[in-house]
């Protein structure tokens, strides 16, 4: 195995996490592979730290650009949902986490990736993005202020995640609206990406009976030329815990993720069904770490 191929998983992860897409991600760590390439590795001390220092610019310097994409977006913007391996720490790459992740500079989110996902030390991170120790550590200090006054504080353990997502997964292929009033925290919030290309609500659903009422619809009329009897659901580790995946006329159509408190009640919905957001868990690219 060569040098590069052996920190791969560590460079996508990086990337993914400052991105927010598996599809950009692959492309910076394509563009490190090329720097790395055509570098006097005679001089490179440190291959690891080297690379990372690599990606976490090429990430953020693509994430400065897609910031300005997502303004003009249509309806809400959503992270590429990827499968994950159950020991990836959903605490790290969770679609809430990456969702307050949005607000961050690019910097900070860069910081923030690399100090509390994969540990790095802040001199370690100061040469990775190419900034003083104290402006990481101030950067460090914001996105950590940000994070925890937004993502929510408490959720559901692991078995109890499954769980709900699969009384979730029967309860919504069956139309079964009683169902999934019992599952749904009074304030839900469900959040769909449709990216204007596929028909998905285009301001948050509130409340259980607005969301109850707008998946049981979705079960019982076509989407996008799949008929109801001829789409398919299966639970899958999306994003650090489990989420469903729907499937017709041979392609990804959809995925959904929840987040759960620890009363075991769907507190919001994540639901992706842009095309170009799919890409990931139809090739089947997991996120390793």
């Amino acid at each position: 195995m060569s040098v590069f191929d052996e920190h791969r998983n560590l460079l996508f992860s990086v990337a993914y996490r400052v991105l927010g897409s598996a599809a950009d991600a692959e492309d910076a760590v394509q563009d490190a592979w090329l720097r790395w390439s055509s570098a006097d590795r005679a001089q490179v001390a440190d291959p690891r730290s080297y690379l990372v220092r690599i990606v976490s610019n090429l990430a953020m310097d693509r994430l400065r650009s897609a910031q300005a994409r997502r303004e003009t977006y249509v309806g809400p913007w959503l992270p590429e949902p990827v499968p994950t391996t159950e020991d990836v720490d959903a605490d790290s790459v969770s679609m809430a986490l990456l969702v307050v992740l949005e607000q961050l500079t690019p910097l900070e989110r860069a910081v923030f990736v690399l100090k509390e996902a994969f540990g790095f030390g802040y001199g370690e991170i100061a040469d990775a993005v190419e900034r003083s120790e104290d402006t990481v550590r101030q950067a460090a200090h914001r996105a950590r202020e940000h994070v925890r006054s937004r993502r929510p504080r408490y959720h559901a353990t692991r078995l109890r995640h499954r769980e709900v997502t699969e009384r979730f997964f029967a309860a919504s292929t069956g139309g079964d609206l009683n169902a999934l009033m019992e599952l749904l925290a009074p304030d839900v919030t469900l959040w769909t990406d449709g990216g204007g290309k596929v028909r998905q609500a285009l301001r948050p659903v509130v409340g259980a009976e607005h969301v109850a009422t707008w998946f049981a619809a979705v079960a019982t009329r076509p989407y996008e030329g799949v008929d109801p009897a001829d789409m398919r659901a299966a639970v899958a580790d999306l994003n650090g815990a489990p989420g469903i995946v729907f499937t017709g006329a041979g392609r990804v159509i959809a995925t959904v993720t929840f987040d759960v408190d620890e009363q075991g009640r769907i507190t919001a919905i994540h639901n992706v069904a842009n095309p170009d957001k799919l890409r990931a868990v139809a090739d089947g690219t997991t996120l390793l770490r």
